[in-house]
């Protein structure tokens, strides 16, 4: 299952998805300038405590970096909180409007 996983490639996805430089992202993390570079490139990989610390920087659970089938969990999340402010005929307003994106091919 997680053979053919690509934690570069992951990390290099949810980085850009947030919209932060490597260097910048590396020295939030308290680390060297070139931290999160070398990660992404293979050349290293994060101790355990690390790869919370990414994930939290990330705003996303050690799981969902793993999830195949999640391309956007931190823009999930953040969706999944405002949905929870909606009353019912809301929600279904929302659900109607997910199908008709997903047979419009709207799925990536």
């Amino acid at each position: 299952m997680y053979i053919d996983f690509n934690f570069s490639k992951r990390l290099s996805e949810l980085r850009a998805q947030k919209g932060v430089s490597a260097r910048d992202m590396s020295l939030s993390l308290g680390q060297n300038p070139t931290y999160i570079h070398k990660i992404e490139n293979g050349l290293a990989l994060p101790s355990m405590m690390g790869f919370f610390y990414i994930c939290e920087y990330l705003d996303i659970e050690p799981s969902e970096f793993f999830s195949h089938n999640i391309s956007s969990p931190a823009k999930l999340k953040e969706l999944m909180e405002d949905a929870q402010h909606l009353n019912r005929e809301q929600l279904d307003h929302l659900h109607l409007i997910v199908k008709d994106l997903l047979k419009s091919g709207g799925k990536k």
